[in-house]
Protein backbone atom coordinates (compact mmCIF):
# COMPACT_ATOMS: atom_id res chain seq x y z
CA UNK A 1 0.00 0.00 0.00
CA UNK A 2 1.24 3.18 -0.83
CA UNK A 3 -1.52 6.18 -1.19
CA UNK A 4 -5.11 6.86 -0.24
CA UNK A 5 -6.28 5.49 -3.48
CA UNK A 6 -4.68 2.11 -3.32
CA UNK A 7 -6.58 2.45 0.35
CA UNK A 8 -10.18 3.30 -1.54
CA UNK A 9 -9.33 0.58 -4.26
CA UNK A 10 -8.28 -1.82 -1.22
CA UNK A 11 -11.99 -0.78 0.59
CA UNK A 12 -13.77 -0.90 -2.46
CA UNK A 13 -12.64 -4.66 -3.00
CA UNK A 14 -13.48 -5.76 0.40
CA UNK A 15 -16.98 -3.54 0.22
CA UNK A 16 -18.16 -5.62 -3.27
CA UNK A 17 -16.91 -9.15 -1.66
CA UNK A 18 -19.51 -8.20 0.93
CA UNK A 19 -22.26 -7.62 -1.70
CA UNK A 20 -22.03 -3.67 -1.29
CA UNK A 21 -21.70 -1.27 -4.39
CA UNK A 22 -19.05 0.85 -3.99
CA UNK A 23 -17.89 3.71 -6.22
CA UNK A 24 -14.69 6.17 -5.92
CA UNK A 25 -14.17 10.25 -5.95
CA UNK A 26 -18.15 10.63 -5.09
CA UNK A 27 -18.73 14.18 -5.69
CA UNK A 28 -20.72 15.67 -2.77
CA UNK A 29 -21.72 19.31 -3.19
CA UNK A 30 -18.88 22.51 -2.20
CA UNK A 31 -17.10 23.28 0.53
CA UNK A 32 -17.60 26.44 2.33
CA UNK A 33 -14.77 28.09 0.33
CA UNK A 34 -16.14 26.58 -3.17
CA UNK A 35 -13.78 23.89 -3.95
CA UNK A 36 -16.25 21.12 -4.99
CA UNK A 37 -16.18 18.26 -2.39
CA UNK A 38 -15.45 14.71 -3.07
CA UNK A 39 -15.86 11.85 -0.83
CA UNK A 40 -12.80 8.99 -1.41
CA UNK A 41 -15.45 5.85 -1.52
CA UNK A 42 -19.23 5.87 -1.37
CA UNK A 43 -20.42 2.70 -0.16
CA UNK A 44 -24.26 1.46 -0.69
CA UNK A 45 -25.70 -1.32 1.01
CA UNK A 46 -28.67 -2.38 -2.38
CA UNK A 47 -30.70 -4.21 -0.07
CA UNK A 48 -31.64 -1.38 2.62
CA UNK A 49 -30.33 1.65 0.65
CA UNK A 50 -28.04 2.74 3.61
CA UNK A 51 -24.81 4.55 2.57
CA UNK A 52 -21.40 5.31 4.62
CA UNK A 53 -19.13 8.09 2.88
CA UNK A 54 -15.14 7.02 3.66
CA UNK A 55 -12.23 9.36 3.47
CA UNK A 56 -9.38 6.87 3.07
CA UNK A 57 -5.66 8.37 4.38
CA UNK A 58 -2.57 6.18 4.16
CA UNK A 59 0.87 7.21 5.78
CA UNK A 60 4.24 5.60 5.52
CA UNK A 61 6.46 7.79 6.98
CA UNK A 62 6.08 10.90 9.32
CA UNK A 63 4.15 13.76 7.66
CA UNK A 64 1.36 16.12 7.12
CA UNK A 65 -1.47 13.44 6.84
CA UNK A 66 -1.55 13.69 11.10
CA UNK A 67 -2.04 17.35 10.86
CA UNK A 68 -5.22 17.03 8.21
CA UNK A 69 -7.36 14.16 9.72
CA UNK A 70 -8.32 16.05 12.53
CA UNK A 71 -9.55 18.61 10.04
CA UNK A 72 -11.02 15.74 7.66
CA UNK A 73 -13.12 14.35 10.58
CA UNK A 74 -14.96 17.58 11.39
CA UNK A 75 -15.42 17.66 7.24
CA UNK A 76 -17.53 14.84 7.46
CA UNK A 77 -19.96 16.45 10.08
CA UNK A 78 -20.68 18.49 7.18
CA UNK A 79 -21.82 15.41 4.74
CA UNK A 80 -25.50 14.23 4.12
CA UNK A 81 -24.51 10.80 5.48
CA UNK A 82 -22.86 9.15 7.99
CA UNK A 83 -18.65 8.99 7.34
CA UNK A 84 -15.87 6.86 8.51
CA UNK A 85 -12.30 7.54 8.13
CA UNK A 86 -10.07 4.08 6.99
CA UNK A 87 -6.27 4.30 7.49
CA UNK A 88 -3.35 2.30 7.39
CA UNK A 89 0.33 3.23 7.45
CA UNK A 90 3.71 2.83 9.42
CA UNK A 91 3.37 6.71 9.82
CA UNK A 92 1.16 7.44 11.94
CA UNK A 93 1.90 7.93 15.55
CA UNK A 94 0.45 6.37 18.23
CA UNK A 95 -0.97 9.41 19.37
CA UNK A 96 -2.95 9.75 16.55
CA UNK A 97 -4.23 6.63 16.22
CA UNK A 98 -5.31 6.39 19.46
CA UNK A 99 -7.20 10.03 18.89
CA UNK A 100 -8.80 8.74 15.33
CA UNK A 101 -10.13 5.58 17.08
CA UNK A 102 -11.43 7.26 20.24
CA UNK A 103 -13.29 9.58 17.87
CA UNK A 104 -15.88 6.74 17.00
CA UNK A 105 -15.13 8.10 13.16
CA UNK A 106 -12.08 5.83 12.47
CA UNK A 107 -10.63 2.80 11.89
CA UNK A 108 -7.51 1.15 10.72
CA UNK A 109 -7.80 -1.11 7.19
CA UNK A 110 -6.97 -3.86 9.23
CA UNK A 111 -10.43 -3.80 11.55
CA UNK A 112 -12.94 -2.26 8.36
CA UNK A 113 -14.45 -6.01 7.47
CA UNK A 114 -16.17 -6.49 11.11
CA UNK A 115 -16.67 -2.41 11.07
CA UNK A 116 -18.84 -3.01 8.41
CA UNK A 117 -20.71 -5.92 9.04
CA UNK A 118 -21.70 -4.73 12.49
CA UNK A 119 -22.58 -0.96 10.56
CA UNK A 120 -24.19 -2.07 7.48
CA UNK A 121 -25.42 -5.24 8.87
CA UNK A 122 -23.78 -7.89 6.64
CA UNK A 123 -23.70 -11.03 7.50
CA UNK A 124 -22.28 -13.64 5.33
CA UNK A 125 -18.42 -14.74 5.02
CA UNK A 126 -15.99 -13.50 2.80
CA UNK A 127 -14.91 -16.48 0.81
CA UNK A 128 -10.84 -15.78 0.42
Amino acid sequence: MSSGSAVAKEVCKLARALGLEAREQFKVARRVWGAERRIDVLLKDPKTSKVLGIECKFQGGSGSADEKIPATIQDMAAWPIAGLVVFTGAGFSQNMKSYLISTGKAVELSDLEPWLRLFLGCHSPIIK
